[in-house]
């Protein structure tokens, strides 16, 4: 086989590269190296990956981060200080890339050893010279630390082609990763081109026909691959076509056949939303492009080989203007895009600052840059198509359910469609099956996720949500029957052998249940919920196993209460204390740690405190039985019978068999001098199974004879 030939078959498999276009394109590709999407993806280096001089202190989620260097690498790190000034919980993960060009912001990334990527939690921002701040989604108590995964939208827009997987429970990313948006991205596989650029006497339009440069709509369409989010907040802004893959997208061919943009329902106040990847969604709102006929697109101002700077940028996006609107403004150069297209605060990145492509008369009133804090929205409403206008019945359906936006309605038009289609594809079903799951309908989701993986038996996430389903359902024999199937067929995913393995600890199996949850953090050690379940089964033993749960995700009130649990029944009563004040402060309506947390004071005989949580206890949850009786007995001790007989009294409706409240009723009852009422209630006492409860109602009757 000759060297051309061989050539040819290895790009015609893996595409060209960059390297290779420059060999013919050398200043095009230095150019295009300076703009941002030649910058999008990196690894870490000292050109990109600054230093933070002290250590930056994140006070809603009360930690501090730090960046610094070790034997050439680069890691991210964060601590906690406990009441002795000491730093505790401390994460450290080494930033092996980083994310954005650093026009705007830089987001840092580990790479695992299975080949996913997470975000760390501390970004840099170019604005004011440069700055530390959160990443966006991280600015509030219960963030997402170090768990946060890179998943394949995320990755389809900042970066080229990475090698996947065909099928993955999670984003996995093989092998070396691409650096930045590549040539294919635009002008699809080279192999036919550069094969007949290296023939002599090849025609040139031979050779330019050989490479894909999309024109018109397509050439659009290309663009809003990325850059037409219609909202970053849960809607869902876009989804998949079920028949494409994540990096299957080609230059040149339609966007809607790949994936199908939607928006919040015109009129529920997010008309004007002004986000960081809005500017293709903000410019299909201009006068200049809805009246041009489809003529206006991005290249008409940005060459996307060339991004100038300063005046040269300045010069250049007015002369694009003047274009079309040089007759109207023939007075010296001024500043178009100031005026018509001025800078604006993002509200979903507050650290950056970004061009609004909205091309509008007038410039809007206020201050466009002023600084915002980050906020949570939350969309309940109906999801509408964006792009292209009209989808079919099932995806304007999933649209509604995906991300809760219209749940009910959504639910309804899902269940319609199938009803009416019976597609073949199992993605419909297991989209109304947790549909129906997220609206608390779990009985009714359990017969479509059978149907899921009777339509498609091979797929592991079916038998996962089914199992987990079932264990939900008390169902925990044929759960883990499932479930084992799904650890059968994806050994890998650490969810499903963790769902495992809560379905062996109801089941009472608890050799298989640790087993279970041992093999889920060998495929993801970071997995919290894993330790701190490990650490229920071996309670006496577990002190590292919640502690470990704690170290990855502090704000795991579950863990701080298990591990307070812990220490109040090995006498450590003050590190009790502390972790129950975590807990609770974590998770104020909890009032399972609040009855724990009485218990403990009433040991330690603080009695004023220990009646204040049980009080807090039972305003979180009225129908709490064990607190009632806990606070009866509190205050019988306490010689307030007549506020006992109230809790008591309520302890015996809600739970007529318990033995304790009939025997607490009648001590109060008698206490207040009420010995008829007493009676009856220290009678069933006494003919209750409780051998210890019996005898004390036994002598309680005799004595009241």
């Amino acid at each position: 086989m000759g060297a051309r030939v061989l050539l040819g078959v290895i790009l015609a498999s893996v595409g060209f590269s960059q390297q290779e276009c420059a060999g013919c394109h050398k200043s095009i590709s230095d150019s295009y190296k300076q703009t941002g999407m030649g910058r999008s993806f990196a690894r870490a280096a000292a050109a990109n990956t600054p230093v933070l001089n002290g250590a930056f202190y994140h006070s809603p989620s009360d930690s501090f981060f730090s960046t610094l260097v070790r034997g050439g690498e680069f890691f991210q790190r964060r601590h906690q200080l406990d009441s002795a000034g000491r730093e505790i919980n401390v994460m450290e993960k080494r930033i092996d890339y980083v994310m954005g060009s650093g026009n705007l912001a830089r987001t840092f990334l580990h790479r695992t050893p299975a080949g996913t990527l997470f975000e760390l939690p501390l970004g840099w921002y170019a604005e004011k010279g440069g700055y530390w701040a959160m990443n966006p989604g991280y600015d509030r108590a219960d963030h997402e630390g170090f768990r946060r995964p890179i998943t394949y939208d995320c990755m389809f827009c900042h970066n080229a082609y990475p090698n996947v997987p065909a099928k993955s429970e999670e984003p996995v990313y093989l092998g070396a990763l691409p650096e930045g948006i590549d040539c294919r991205r635009c002008h699809g596989h080279g192999a036919k081109h550069i094969e007949l650029a290296s023939k002599p006497g090849a025609s040139a339009e031979l050779v330019r026909q050989a490479i894909t440069r999309p024109r018109g709509e397509r050439q659009l369409d290309l663009c809003m691959a990325c850059h037409l989010e219609t909202t970053s907040a849960p809607l869902p802004n876009a989804l998949l076509r079920y028949e494409r893959t994540p990096f299957s997208f080609r230059p040149g061919e339609p966007l809607a056949n790949y994936i199908l943009n939607f928006d919040h329902a015109p009129g529920t106040g997010h008309d004007d939303k002004f986000e960081i990847v809005s500017s293709a969604y903000r410019m299909r709102k201009s006068a200049c492009f809805t009246k041009s006929a489809g003529k206006m697109l991005c290249t008409t101002c940005h060459d996307p080989h060339n991004a100038p700077r300063g005046a040269e940028a300045a010069r250049h996006y007015e002369n694009a203007c003047r274009q079309c609107h040089n007759s109207s403004h023939a007075q010296a150069p001024g500043d178009c895009v100031g005026c018509h297209m001025p800078k604006r605060r993002t509200s979903d990145v507050v650290h950056a600052v970004v061009t609004d492509h909205l091309i509008q008369r007038k410039r809007p009133e206020g201050n466009l840059v002023a600084e915002r804090a980050e906020t949570q929205e939350s969309y309940r409403g109906v999801v509408v198509p964006y792009y292209p206008a009209a989808v079919d019945d099932f995806y304007r359906a999933v649209a509604q359910v995906k991300q809760k936006s219209n749940l009910k309605a959504g639910i309804a038009q899902l269940t319609a469609a199938i009803a009416r289609h019976k597609p073949a594809r199992a993605d419909w079903y297991l989209e109304l099956a947790e549909a129906l799951e997220s609206d608390g309908q779990l009985a009714k989701a359990l017969p479509w996720y059978r149907e899921v993986v009777r339509r498609e038996p091979s797929l592991a996430t079916g038998w996962q949500k089914l199992g987990t389903a079932l264990r939900r359902l008390s169902r925990n024999a044929e759960s883990a029957s499932a479930l084992q199937r799904s650890t059968t067929m994806s050994p890998g995913h650490a969810v499903a052998w963790h769902e495992l393995g809560l379905t062996y600890q109801a089941l009472g199996k608890t050799a298989e249940a640790a087993a279970a949850f041992e093999k889920a953090l060998a495929r993801d050690p970071d997995m919290p919920e894993a330790h701190n379940n490990l650490g229920i089964l071996r309670m006496a033993a577990g002190e590292a196993s919640f502690r470990e749960a704690i170290r990855i995700k502090p704000d795991y009130a579950d863990a701080h209460g298990n591990l307070a649990n812990l220490l109040a029944a090995s006498g450590r009563f003050p590190e009790a204390q502390s972790e129950f004040n975590t807990a609770l402060r974590l998770r104020p309506n909890d009032a399972g740690t609040r009855y724990n947390y009485a218990m403990l004071l009433g040991r330690l005989q603080r009695y004023d405190e220990s009646q204040r949580e049980l009080e807090a206890c039972l305003r979180a949850d009225p129908a709490f039985v064990d607190g009632r009786e806990l606070l009866g007995d509190l205050l019988l001790a306490r010689n307030n019978p007549k506020e006992a007989a109230i809790h008591f009294r309520e302890a015996a409706r809600l739970r007529p068999s318990s033995m304790r409240a009939a025997f607490g009723l009648g001590i109060a009852l008698a206490a207040t001098g009420d010995t008829a009422a007493a009676l009856p209630h220290l009678r069933k006492a006494a003919a209750g199974a409780d051998a210890e409860l019996r005898a004390k109602a036994t002598e309680a009757l005799r004595a009241l004879k």
